[in-house]
């Protein structure tokens, strides 16, 4: 059901360290790290090796949105979600395209929920 959840964070280097440091022992660790325009975006990962907990900096400092992506079958299925969120007249994010920056082959659409929060359906092109 869920691909990977996204938390904005208030100082990323300190909350990736925390996770990684306090979770070492279940095989936590940063696996994917680059720079956007408010800082640092980390990727940490469990045993198996997919980024799965994303931080990124806080956007707004007294109202954080919370980031949940969603697993996706296949590209006509992000581009159904696309369209449904047309037809309800939802803010649409980002229109569906592949992201390369996060991995080949990742492909998705990114929404605005009712309160608020960054709601995206993503195929990775497994």
């Amino acid at each position: 059901m869920f691909s990977h959840i996204g938390v904005q964070a208030a100082d990323v280097e300190r909350s990736a360290g925390f996770y990684t440091s306090v979770f070492a022992a279940l095989g936590l660790r940063e696996a994917v790290r680059f720079d956007s325009p408010g800082g640092p975006v980390v990727g940490l990962a469990g045993p198996a090796g997919k980024p799965d907990l994303w931080f990124s900096p806080a956007r707004r400092p007294d109202d954080r949105e919370l980031h949940i992506a969603f697993d996706a079958p296949g590209r006509e299925a992000v581009d159904a979600v696309h369209a449904a969120a047309l037809a309800a007249g939802v803010e649409v994010l980002h229109a569906p395209r592949e992201w390369p920056e996060y991995h080949p082959g990742y492909y998705a659409v990114f929404l605005r929920d009712p309160d608020g929060h960054n709601v995206e359906a993503v195929h990775h092109g497994r």
